[in-house]
């Protein structure tokens, strides 16, 4: 009965950390975004966005938008243009998930 109760206890600790989502591992495409964007999201040329915590979803649609014309930014559209849906998912998950920095 008390290992039963150990492993029932053991479970139930390790539940919030199997709810988490996992930690985004870093793309292999995100050295063309980085060079404009910052690896971690954070840019250093002015009127460059930061990626960094925007909310994925939003990043997800915005970098289809680019890569289908729908948003008309050519030299976005000529960065992702090559970029496959895995691909896009995978930049959209390591961006959303850098945290953001304040603003000074």
């Amino acid at each position: 009965m008390s290992r039963l109760l150990t492993a029932v206890l053991c479970l139930a600790a390790a539940i919030p950390a199997l709810a988490q989502s996992p930690a985004a591992a870093q793309p292999s495409r995100l050295g063309l975004c980085a060079a404009c964007h910052g690896e971690t999201g954070h840019a250093s040329m002015p009127g460059v966005p930061n990626l960094a915590g925007q909310q994925l979803d939003y990043l997800r649609s915005a970098l289809r938008h680019y890569r289908d014309g729908s948003r008309d930014v050519p030299l976005m559209r000529a960065a992702i243009g090559p970029v496959s849906d895995a691909d896009l998912d995978a930049l959209a998950r390591w961006y959303s998930a850098q945290s953001p920095q304040a603003h000074p």
